[in-house]
């Protein structure tokens, strides 16, 4: 955080750092049971059988090339992000037939029909099923809950270009997710920023400068084959006006504006 704030500095990008503790919360809906009698409940409810059938494919791979009393290294087991395959380990550690953690080894060759496994899908992901779910496979709502530090760079710009330029140094220090969702938030940003001057060139009381903007509430971006709508109240409005006035764009004392 306080490297990418020095470089968007040194860019001459105005920026501000800030710390807050955060959360993130998943529905979950587990399934649980053994892998035969789990083929056999959810007959029909094609999320949960395609799920099984990746578990199967990952079953017969990894016993086809992995002999009993053989290790392997666990980061060697996953050549790439595969859900499936992790829920196959971990349903043979837990059966037994793998043990270790760095490097695992094979203690026996498990049969794939008595294999006790536990399936987790997002609750999002089976809305349309759920109540069929619930009846057939004894599926049970599991919430977790974490808590942690989160840390922000917040650029205190609305020109387009500064903008771009920030997504661009941030790449280095940031996940492709928030990188996405940064640069959604600084495109908003920008044009209810540039808007709130542009009608303020004309209208200099504030209260009919965000009447104006709530009347064309949600503003819309659209590109070739894609679209942004950008929502706001009017407590947003305010905060932006804030920001402005913070960054020397505009003056605001009661209910007057002034550009600057």
């Amino acid at each position: 955080m306080i490297k990418l704030s020095k470089e968007l500095s040194k860019e001459g990008i105005m920026n501000k750092t800030r710390e807050e503790l955060g959360w993130e919360v998943h529905h979950l809906i587990v399934v649980r049971g053994k892998f035969s009698e789990l083929v056999r409940k959810s007959e029909g409810i094609v999320i949960i059988e395609d799920t099984l059938e990746e578990i199967k494919a990952s079953f017969d791979a990894l016993m086809n090339e992995w002999d009993v009393g053989e290790e392997r290294e666990f980061k060697d087991l996953f050549d790439e992000v595969n859900i499936s395959k992790l829920t196959l380990i971990t349903a043979l550690i837990e059966n037994g037939y793998v043990e270790g953690e760095e490097r695992l080894k094979l203690i026996k060759k498990p049969k794939l029909d008595e294999l006790e496994i536990e399936v987790r899908f997002n609750i999002d992901e089976l809305e349309d099923v759920l109540d069929e779910i619930e009846e057939k496979l004894d599926a049970t709502l599991t919430t977790e809950l974490s808590f942690m530090r989160k840390y922000f760079v917040e650029v205190l710009e609305i020109e387009e270009e500064l903008i771009k330029r920030a997504l661009e140094i941030a790449e280095r220090y940031a996940t492709e997710e928030s990188l996405v969702e940064a640069m959604f938030v600084g495109i908003g940003k920008s044009v209810l920023a540039n808007t709130i001057l542009a009608i303020a060139e004309k209208k200099d009381k504030k209260m009919e400068l965000i009447e104006t903007l709530l009347e064309h509430e949600p503003f819309t971006i659209e590109g070739w084959r894609e679209k942004i709508n950008i929502y706001f109240d009017e407590e947003a409005v305010e905060d932006i006006l804030k920001e402005l006035q913070k960054m020397g764009y505009l003056k605001v004392k009661g209910n007057r504006i002034w550009l600057q």
